[in-house]
């Protein structure tokens, strides 16, 4: 029982600490980035222009109808066939970027598309073009309806981060495997990670029920 105590308190601090340097980083970078290509996306649906909705739904549905872990595994391992070699990181960035800007794509256009029409009549009454129009009117209007869904959707990315370790990340998840190598104590560090990873999620949620009350506020008030 105190070998057990002993390798939660020394693995403890190892596994936060790739937690923050590591995990964290990587969940907001490939977030960030994945917001982008997930708007870029959700316009290039919306637009009408026949061609961009197809690459768009093509995208979309290849990243969709795959398992994250096996783009993981194509980026990283598969790429180096062709003779495109990409490190462990940047390789888990693009593969959780796609699959942020897939996922997220469906979200922000269902909230743009449920601004009436007639906030973009009344943009254009008024003289503005369609640029102006999304980014003044429709698209903070679609931001309070996206937010909740696009939280679950970070909280989610963060917890699915855990399988960059199999792309040699030395990310929290990786750190515990490293160390379960060599102590031999898989169950008791695995549920360690599991409640560091909980802590992160907990953190979070709250995080995100503060947000929601502020922007029912601004919506209300």
């Amino acid at each position: 029982m105190d070998q057990i105590v002993d390798i939660i308190v020394n693995s403890f601090f190892p596994m936060l600490k790739a937690g923050i340097a590591f995990t964290v980083p990587l969940t907001l970078v490939s977030f960030f980035l994945g917001l982008l290509l997930a708007l870029l996306t959700a316009l290039a649906r919306i637009s009408g222009i026949k061609l961009l909705d197809a690459i768009a739904r093509f995208y979309v549905w290849v990243v969709r109808g795959t398992p994250l872990l096996v783009q993981l595994f194509i980026i990283f391992y598969g790429l180096p066939s062709i003779g495109i070699t990409i490190g462990p990181l940047p390789s888990a960035i693009i593969g959780f970027t796609l699959s942020v800007g897939a996922y997220n794509s469906e979200i922000i256009r269902a909230a743009i598309l449920s601004i009436s029409k007639g906030q973009w009549e009344a943009a254009y009454s008024i003289g503005m073009s369609y640029p102006q129009a999304l980014k003044r009117i429709i698209l903070p209007q679609a931001t309070r309806v996206s937010v909740p869904p696009l939280a679950n959707s970070f909280i989610s990315l963060v917890k699915d981060t855990s399988l960059a370790a199999t792309i040699t990340v030395t990310e929290m998840f990786r750190v515990a495997q490293q160390i379960t190598a060599t102590t031999y104590e898989p169950l008791v560090l695995y549920c360690l990670a599991g409640f560091i990873y909980l802590i992160f999620s907990t953190v979070l949620s709250n995080a995100q029920g503060q947000m929601e009350k502020r922007l029912d506020r601004y919506v209300t008030g």
